[in-house]
């Protein structure tokens, strides 16, 4: 056997083992720890049957001498291929088509009883309407080097081969049905991490539309190889080819669906049919993709989501596959494809498990921080210390900026004393002459800026009908939280993009999301700085300089300590928000947002007017405060009806 180490392989060994006979698997000369590995896997018996034969698929017959072995192989199975649609012209002619033919010359040359030859759908190319099992060269198109070098391959095998010989064309090879078990990233997998990503920011009962991408068909490696040992070993089968396909096939939009469902993620209720498009008029289509801004956005998109480029040509499936021949060859058999909504959850499961590239990534925090210098306006209490607090104990160098130099000083202490380093800086950010001296100070005395958390801020809640004849709330509401937050980003973005490096964290309000009453000049503030954020964002991505916009949440902070009824209501404490500064940083995420908030954009978005009545209510259940009208009550307090709104709606100011 070929390729016996590899995924389906190992499989097949093991219902190999289960009947008579040793197995004799080619392994590389110093290669021979993961067969070793699998010989413990495979259990005691396996450490006796299975016999290494040192070689190599580039080599003529293997770099196999078939003197040891001649006459004494009843079956030979060649697996040992490259499925990979990513994969270069060379890679696949080398392993594809010269390892096959190296193969079949080490079958004839042993005068092995049956050549089983893996091929695979792909063979197929093009075909349009029914591949039927007993097709092979119907002038096909084969778009790939894939789909031309596993043609080419099946070709020799057919063709080459001096002893009887058998084709096994697996459809696209998924994990195992029953521990979901998979090796590699392939197939629908390459649309897990979208999936996963959907299911962060939307709640699974979200209704998605989506494009239909054509047919599929996937199969578990469990079937696959139960129908190769039992096919192999059944009389007057050589010469045929067998189709080791699901006989229904499949929507690929509807396997996304069940993967979705499986991972409880939202699904897509409207899938657009690919027909729609290829319906437009001919090249239109063809010759928009071309366009360079087209296709840098592509590349970006599908990069963000871990799909290669090369895979969403060839998601659909043009022929169907014809499977008598194969059913045929099973009847009497307990073997059948399982239907993939009763084990796609296990196969999430392993993948979230083993497969999800971030599990692979230096994806922590302190990695992430360590060595940087971070700018943290608001420094001086709340949000602002505890992210800096984190951000020093992990390695990072805070750069503190505040009005206040005790309570700086104060936090310097303790960063210091707990073995940080930390710089402070006084600045009022509502000063335009008192932010340019702090950039060129921050610049004189460090060598690199890395990131900036433009975190102070001021809030006022206060009903237009009480703001008539206080037009400065608006004025100082902008002041500090839109232009003292761009004033200092431009100040340092130079220097960020001409090293190519840099982060701008924007903090946010989930109310310039929800938009709930009575928060006016506060959102308006917030929601200017998200418009200025997203379009200097992509002006600065091509310099690696990236943006995060955090829409926090109601966070208990002296700022909210005026309105009394947000004592009984749920908060972020803000040591948890400052774990999102923290997550901004390791991540790089553009948004961290949280369900609620993305619910109410949406909604915002598709019933304005609705969303307008939902407001209302709101503005009716929360008055305005005694403080919003100048006034002490020390009686305030949320009534019942204000505390279940507000724990219903979590997070929201109101």
């Amino acid at each position: 056997m070929t390729g016996a180490t590899g995924f389906i392989g190992r499989h097949l060994v093991e219902r190999l083992l289960e009947r008579d006979g040793d197995i004799h698997v080619l392994v590389r000369e110093g290669s021979t720890e993961k067969l070793d590995a699998l010989i413990e896997r495979w259990g005691p018996e396996a450490k006796d049957r299975i016999k290494p034969v040192v070689g190599d698929l580039a080599e003529p017959n293997l770099g196999v001498d078939p003197s040891a072995l001649k006459g004494k192989v009843d079956h030979f199975f060649h697996l040992a291929a490259i499925y990979d649609m990513t994969a270069g012209d060379e890679v696949n002619e080398r392993l594809n088509v010269t390892g096959t033919r190296n193969a079949v010359d080490l079958a004839n040359a042993v005068e092995a009883g049956i050549l089983h030859h893996t091929s695979s759908i792909a063979a197929a190319g093009n075909f349009k309407g029914l591949f039927r099992e007993d097709h092979f060269d119907e002038g096909q198109e084969l778009p790939s080097a894939y789909h031309r070098t596993k043609f080419e391959s099946e070709k020799i095998a057919r063709n080459a081969s001096t002893v009887p010989w058998r084709v096994y064309r697996p459809a696209i090879v998924v994990g195992h049905s029953e521990t979901g078990e998979m090796d590699k990233i392939d197939g629908p997998y390459y649309f897990f991490k979208l999936i996963q990503k959907l299911r962060g920011w939307l709640p699974e009962w979200f209704p998605l539309a989506g494009p239909e991408l054509g047919w599929t068909n996937v199969v578990p490696v469990d079937f696959v190889a139960k129908a190769m040992d039992h096919i192999a070993h059944q009389p007057d089968l050589d010469g045929q080819a067998f189709h080791l396909v699901n006989p229904r096939r499949q929507r690929s939009g509807e396997v996304l669906n069940i993967f979705s469902e499986a991972a409880h993620a939202p699904q897509m209720q409207l899938r657009v049919d690919k027909r729609i498009i290829e319906a437009l008029p001919k090249g239109v289509l063809g010759l928009a993709m071309q366009a360079p801004p087209v296709k840098n956005v592509r590349r970006t998109l599908l990069a963000d989501f871990g799909i290669p480029e090369e895979v969403i040509d060839h998601v659909g499936l043009r022929p169907d596959f014809d499977t008598r021949d194969t059913e045929r060859a099973l009847k009497g058999s307990d073997i059948a494809v399982p239907e993939l909504e009763d084990y796609a959850y296990r196969l999430w499961d392993y993948w979230e498990r083993n497969l999800d590239p971030d599990l692979f990534k230096d994806r922590s925090f302190e990695g992430a921080v360590n060595g940087k210098r971070v700018v943290i306006t608001g420094a001086s209490s709340g949000i602002g210390e505890a992210a800096a607090m984190k951000i020093a104990a992990a390695g990072g160098i805070p750069l503190l900026v505040a009005r206040g130099v005790e309570e700086l000083e104060e936090l310097k202490k303790k960063i210091e004393d707990a073995g940080g380093t930390a710089y402070v800086y006084s600045a009022d950010l509502s000063d335009y002459e008192s932010i340019d001296a702090l950039v060129e100070t921050i610049r004189d005395e460090h060598p690199v800026v890395d990131i900036l958390v433009n975190n102070a801020g001021r809030s006022i809640r206060r009903s237009i009908a009480l703001s008539h004849d206080r037009f400065h709330d608006f004025e100082r509401t902008m002041q500090l939280n839109y232009f003292g937050a761009i004033r200092l980003t431009m100040g340092l973005l130079p220097h960020m993009r001409e090293r190519k490096s840099g982060h701008i964290i924007q903090i946010s309000s989930i109310g310039a999301q929800t938009n709930p009453p009575r928060f006016s000049a506060y959102v308006a503030s917030k929601a200017a700085l998200d418009a200025w954020t997203r379009v200097v964002g992509s002006e600065t991505i091509g310099d690696n300089v990236h943006f995060t916009t955090i829409h926090m949440q109601l966070v208990k902070t002296p700022m909210i300590a005026p309105t009394k009824i947000y004592d009984a209501f749920p908060t972020l404490t803000p040591d948890e928000a400052g774990d999102l500064i923290c997550e901004a940083i390791r991540a790089k995420p553009k948004t961290i947002n949280t369900r609620i908030g993305t619910f109410g954009e949406v909604l915002y978005a598709l019933a304005p007017k609705a969303m307008d009545q939902i407001l209302h209510t709101a503005y009716k259940v929360f008055p305005d405060s005694a403080a919003a009208s100048g006034k002490k009550d020390p009686d305030e307090k949320a009534s019942m009806e204000q505390i279940a709104m507000a724990n219903l709606m979590k997070g929201v100011h109101w």
